[in-house]
């Protein structure tokens, strides 16, 4: 059984556990989530991969550096002890993995701006090609961050029209739009795959 780390500290969390749950039934794969919302959290689940949900980055750097909490270093460190180990940031999940303002190197080898695509108005839905899948996906951008730049160690996962929505360096792949909030598992299915496959071959 997988165990899949959920980190708990704003977003759209509920909407993942969903399609964390939706993406198990598709695969086959056994899952069991995991909230995190401190350190601890992350030591006692023994995680097989993470899911960074969106949100406002500011408060979920606040409140997941809280040393009552101190859970985002840890979940940085988790994610840098091993280059594969898989990682699916949404929003400001991306922001995070981008630029995780601890003096460590960026967890994807991206730029991105955040609120990119404009304010909470400026909220849109409109079909991706979902490279990392071979197909389209309903993309949801709410307040979505923007991609500036990417380097040669990222992957482009996801277009819109000619621009990059979602990267990827290693199995860590940031997503500027959401798609919990789609009905289509299809990224939660690759982590799910991702991570199944990071589990056969560390054994």
């Amino acid at each position: 059984m997988l165990r899949i780390g959920l980190v708990m500290l704003q977003g759209a969390r509920h909407s993942h556990i969903a399609a964390l749950e939706r993406a198990s039934k598709e695969t086959g794969i056994d899952i069991k989530i995991h909230e995190l919302r401190k350190s601890s959290d992350l030591d006692s689940s023994e995680a097989h991969a993470i899911v960074m949900p969106g949100g406002e980055s500011t408060t979920m750097r606040l409140t997941g550096n809280d040393p009552v909490s101190s859970l985002l270093p840890a979940v940085f460190d988790w994610i840098r002890a091993d280059a594969e180990r898989p990682v699916l940031g949404t929003c400001a999940g991306a922001i995070l993995l981008a630029e995780p303002g601890d003096g460590g190197d960026p967890l994807v080898d991206a730029k991105i701006e955040r609120n990119g695509f404009g304010t909470q108005a400026d909220s849109f839905q409109s079909t991706i090609e979902a490279l990392a899948l071979g197909r389209e996906f309903p993309g949801v951008f709410i307040r979505a961050p923007r991609f500036t730049s990417s380097g040669d160690k990222a992957q482009v996962t996801a277009k819109l029209g000619n621009e990059a929505v979602g990267v990827m360096t290693n199995n860590r792949m940031a997503l500027t739009f959401h798609p919990e909030l789609s009905g289509d598992s299809g990224f939660h299915d690759w982590l799910l795959r991702t991570a199944k496959k990071y589990e056969a071959d560390s054994e």
